[in-house]
């Protein structure tokens, strides 16, 4: 049995016979970060403009004249989001009344601790800071097409961590 990577590269038998299975871990994330390597580098061009629209999303939440206006024109039509809350690919009309309109209040910003892009896929690492002075870690994994956000999938530890119930909390 041969192995074939990229460009019809082969993996000698007798070279695979010979490797614990610790090198072959080892072998096969060099291989696989060179792929993504080489991968990312091809659309660097539309992984930048999307890191742009993330980066705008997030930045959006700063301005508090509760417009929703810029935050609409950043998501697609058919955009869903997801959380652990129990929100499973709701629609961009119940995201602006269950999650914006209830949150937006209490959001003072945002430090984006990572955000990892890949093509149209990325993920965000944030800190979260509330009107309050409290803050909560959230991750995010956001699906972009045509440069418009078309999917967030929210990950957090419950309700607790809402900005509004941050907000609310006795230190």
């Amino acid at each position: 049995m041969e192995i074939y990577c990229r460009g019809n590269r082969v993996i000698p038998e007798t070279f695979r016979n010979a490797m614990s299975r610790r090198n072959m871990f080892g072998v096969g994330v060099l291989i696989g970060t060179a792929l993504l390597a080489e991968t990312a580098s091809a659309s660097d061009g539309d992984a930048s403009a999307n890191e742009a629209i993330i980066r705008r999303w997030y930045a959006a939440w700063l301005k508090k004249d509760m417009d929703w206006g810029p935050f609409d024109a950043m998501l697609a039509d058919d955009f869903t989001f997801s959380s652990t809350d129990g929100n499973d690919h709701i629609s961009k009309v119940a995201f602006k009344k269950n999650c914006w309109d209830t949150q937006i209040a209490f959001v003072k910003g945002f430090d984006l601790e990572a955000v990892m892009v890949k093509g149209d896929e990325a993920f965000v690492k944030y800190l979260c800071h509330t009107m309050n002075g409290k803050s909560f870690r959230n991750v995010e994994y956001l699906r972009l097409r045509n440069q418009k956000i078309e999917e967030i999938q929210c990950y957090f530890g419950g309700t607790l961590t809402y900005p509004s119930a941050v907000s609310s909390r006795k230190s």
